[in-house]
């Protein structure tokens, strides 16, 4: 089960000094400007999950909107199209968090909301899985979500505010067969999600953990494995991107989406040995 993937690996990061598109100059915190809620930063903004978040969060309003991607072009239509601004960047690049977080900072102050829904997948049996791609699966979804989320919750804790949203999925929940090292970023982001929750409960910086099921996106085209399974069916990344608002507008820890996959993430926490028993049998 798997949710959404950013553009090709290829995709040149873009300079600082050079943003796709750059709306005016963000309130200052405190500002009293009517409708402004603070600057988002939304990772994997390119397609898929990413994608749609940014036009949700443009449709509220008052968002000043930052994107990350490795897709150029498809982040600056995107961008474009909700008055955003794109810095087109892979972020398994040493330094290229670094990067990022001073290209939003440096054009905003800030950082109130990170979305963080960079990821890609990998599907088939994991002993024929090429050592490259074992590798930018645990680069893409975990490393690189890491520490970025490490150059940032810094300035949200001296801020004394801020969100930070990781998009996980239901794989890293309950396991998934022939996907055992996504199911494994996906399970460390959730553990991830946890701990760095506990941590920061002191500060007024809060965590949210979004695991939706399956998504109707490029995500299985890209990873080369169309999805076969009959249920879940997928939903479409508008309906993840709601869950997110939600889950940001409610002060929400976790959501599940669709909402019913709580249920055996349930099961599989109270009772583990049926949980794998049935698992076995139906997959």
């Amino acid at each position: 089960m798997s949710h959404a993937m950013s553009g090709p690996r290829s995709a040149p990061a873009v300079p600082p000094s050079e943003p796709l598109s750059a709306p005016g100059p963000a309130p200052a915190a405190g500002a009293g400007v009517s409708g402004y809620r603070g600057t988002a930063l939304v990772t994997g903004a390119s397609s898929g999950i990413g994608a749609a978040v940014v036009r949700r969060l443009a449709a509220e309003g008052g968002w000043r909107l930052v994107l990350s991607g490795r897709d150029e072009a498809r982040l600056a239509r995107v961008a474009g199209q909700a008055s955003g601004t794109a810095f087109a960047a892979d972020l398994t690049r040493p330094g290229a968090e670094a990067r990022l977080t001073r290209f939003v900072l440096d054009r905003t102050g800030r950082v109130d909301l990170l979305v963080a829904g960079a990821g890609i997948g990998w599907a088939g049996a994991f002993g024929t899985m090429p050592a490259a791609d074992l590798d930018e699966v645990i680069d893409v979804d975990v490393r690189a979500t890491l520490r970025l989320v490490r150059q940032v919750v810094p300035h949200m804790v001296a801020a004394g505010s801020g969100r930070v949203v990781l998009i996980g999925s239901l794989a890293g929940v309950v396991a998934v067969r022939d996907e055992a090292v996504y199911s494994a970023a996906k399970a460390a982001l959730a553990a991830f999600a946890d701990a760095l929750r506990y941590e920061l409960a002191p500060t007024g910086v809060r965590v949210t953990h979004v695991v939706p099921g399956v998504v109707d996106t490029p995500f299985f085209d890209r990873r080369g494995t169309p999805y076969r399974r009959a249920r879940p069916r997928p939903v479409p990344p508008e309906r993840v991107a709601d869950a997110v608002w939600r889950a940001v507008a409610r002060d929400r820890d976790e959501v599940f989406v669709p909402g019913w996959l709580s249920l055996p993430a349930r099961v599989r926490g109270a009772a583990p040995g049926l949980y794998r028993r049935l698992a076995a049998r139906f997959g």
